[in-house]
């Protein structure tokens, strides 16, 4: 009889209908600390782990947190005694001749390894080609929430990491929460946070962690990497003149070059012109670009649409160049100038160029040349 009823239920039920099954509550209370995936090649950290562990310290201070990195690689001790002193307090280091090369399977197996035995409450991941593919692979497997190609990060009183990023055609922020899982992930984009100065009077442990993959177990081999060595990489460089729609044509770039070249630096552009290509997708900067933190960054003839300035707002002194003076630029500018940039930019580049053949100039004396 019942299963009869049973049946009867069933049937009733209409086509395409699921059950929703509730979903057990996790205790996660053993969770605690804030944990920076430290990406490397060849030994060589990348910059965003280090501005990540930057990051982390600042919101570990915040709800008395400790502050934990994963290295992982082949030979890469240094760069665990290197977290520690970029801020870490505990340095989990999985050196394996499997961890050599990146590879998705065994470098995940690692993470997840870690993350489960350690429970970390937050994990960070650089936004790059690698921390993309490692972060998604991570978060799968938990399984957790995971935030990409975060512009801000915070953490609040109840221990919630706020992840922003660019929404709606990257015109607002939209900070998501991780409210029902651990631990909270986030990848974040190179460039955006400042990292801490190495100090080598920090202290802190170093943790080895087997690795429970060996190499006949992995199913992808790493021959080589070759490098494209005509790309530019728009985040190394210190001194960054950008040119927008305002140029009015791609000759303008031509000039742009003759000031960058003056002062040591590199050509940058918005979105707006590379869609036009009238440049390369390598020189721009902005959300769907590079993200930099330029010593001395020129903006002329760019109106300064959020998707630009969230790429280069952080940059240390910013000259805005452009005839409009309402332009959204200027509220970003360190120093605007409003004018004509085929008037502007020539008289600037006979200045810097004056100032570089005294006997004591270089760049760094010339960019303060440029802020005066």
């Amino acid at each position: 009889m019942a299963d009869e009823q049973n049946v009867n239920q069933k049937a009733a039920e209409p086509k395409g209908a699921s059950r929703v099954q509730s979903v057990p509550e996790q205790d996660f209370s053993d969770y605690l600390g804030l944990m920076v995936v430290v990406e490397q090649r060849a030994g060589v950290a990348k910059k965003v782990s280090w501005q990540l562990l930057g990051e982390a310290t600042r919101m570990a201070a915040k709800i008395n947190a400790p502050v934990y990195a994963l290295v992982m690689g082949h030979n890469v001790k240094h760069l665990a005694e290197e977290a520690i002193r970029r801020g870490a307090n505990k340095v989990y280091l999985a050196d394996s001749p499997v961890l050599e090369k990146y590879r998705t399977r065994p470098y995940s197996r690692v993470s997840l390894q870690v993350i489960r035995n350690f429970k970390p409450e937050i994990v960070l991941v650089g936004a790059t080609y690698t921390g993309r593919d490692l972060a998604g692979a991570i978060a799968t497997h938990l399984p957790t929430g995971l935030t990409a190609d975060c512009t801000q990060l915070d953490v609040d009183e109840n221990r919630l990491l706020q992840a922003s990023r660019p929404a709606f055609s990257e015109k607002m922020l939209a900070t998501i929460l991780c409210k029902q899982y651990k631990p909270q992930m986030a990848t974040a984009r190179p460039g955006v946070f400042l990292e801490l100065p190495s100090d080598p009077s920090r202290t802190g442990e170093i943790v080895e962690v087997e690795s429970p993959m060996h190499e006949n177990e992995v199913v992808t081999e790493v021959l080589d990497f070759l490098e494209q060595t005509d790309r530019i990489n728009m985040e190394d460089h210190e001194i960054i003149v950008a040119g927008g729609k305002g140029l009015g044509n791609p000759e303008g770039f031509k000039l742009l070059q003759e000031l960058a070249d003056a002062l040591g630096g590199v050509v940058g552009a918005s979105r707006a012109v590379v869609d036009l290509k009238w440049i390369d997708h390598d020189h721009q900067v902005g959300q769907t670009g590079s993200t930099v933190r330029a010593k001395l960054y020129f903006a002329i003839g760019i109106s300064g649409a959020v998707q630009h300035v969230v790429g280069m707002q952080n940059s240390d002194v910013i000259v805005a160049i452009n005839t409009d003076p309402e332009a959204p630029i200027f509220k970003v500018a360190h120093y605007g100038i409003v004018g004509d940039l085929y008037e502007i930019v020539p008289a600037i580049i006979k200045a810097v160029k004056e100032k570089r053949a005294l006997p004591f100039a270089a760049n760094a004396s010339v960019a303060a040349s440029i802020q005066s």
